[in-house]
């Protein structure tokens, strides 16, 4: 009995060895998942990088003069009451509230048409929102990347179909105190070997031609 109890008593002290924080059992590993924050690291607060208010853009679209006339005729819903927008906050102007990025697609194919980005005015969203920056042409659209706009218009060649462009260009804009201005623009091609290109496309028919009279001999 003195030997089991010698053997119970040597278990209980590898066991409890085991869990403290000095060895090499499952709790080290556990609690490495529980690290706090290194100290002097700053935690962002602003209300940019977790806005707090948003808006209606589709009354925000509608009031804007500086919004195509066309823009917001074609702005209806697609079914019940959902609109064919896609709404983005973030930090763009350095603004104490977040900036807002406004995207119109179509309904039928999801085309971008035209992009937005308004900024809150003297950094207080609720003093209204100006429009900063607008694009409105077909199969355009933005987004935020990294604190800069990032704006990608597809490139249609004459006999493209709207869903395979030839090509499109990405440009990327930066805020430059009270304008965005362009940094990078790249062009990439795609390629006809692939999607439209590998597809049976239908052969139209043939338009039977005139009769041409013969020359007089």
């Amino acid at each position: 009995m003195t030997g089991l109890a010698a053997f119970g008593v040597l278990a209980a002290g590898l066991l409890l060895s085991g869990c403290s924080t000095g060895g090499t059992g499952t709790r080290d590993e556990g609690a490495a998942v529980h690290v706090p924050a290194v100290q002097g690291v700053p935690t962002p607060t602003t209300s940019a990088s977790a806005p707090a208010r948003t808006v209606e853009p589709v009354s925000l679209l509608r009031k804007d003069p500086k919004v195509n006339a066309r823009i917001k005729a074609d702005l209806k819903p697609c079914a019940g009451d959902a609109y064919p927008l896609d709404t983005s906050y973030g930090n763009l102007t350095g603004s104490a509230a977040a900036d807002v990025v406004i995207n119109v697609m179509t309904c039928e194919d999801s085309v971008g048409i035209a992009t937005y980005v308004y900024r809150a005015k003297d950094g207080d969203a609720g003093g209204g929102y100006e429009n900063v920056f607008a694009a409105e042409e077909p199969a355009v659209y933005a987004t935020i990347d990294r604190g800069e706009l990032v704006v990608t218009q597809q490139i249609y060649a004459g006999d493209d179909s709207v869903s395979y462009p030839s090509g499109e260009e990405v440009i990327t804009y930066s805020w430059a105190g009270s304008a965005f201005n362009e940094r990078f623009r790249v062009r990439n091609s795609y390629s006809k070997a692939v999607g439209k290109g590998g597809m049976e496309v239908p052969a139209v028919p043939a338009v039977p031609a005139s009769p041409v009279p013969a020359p007089d001999d």
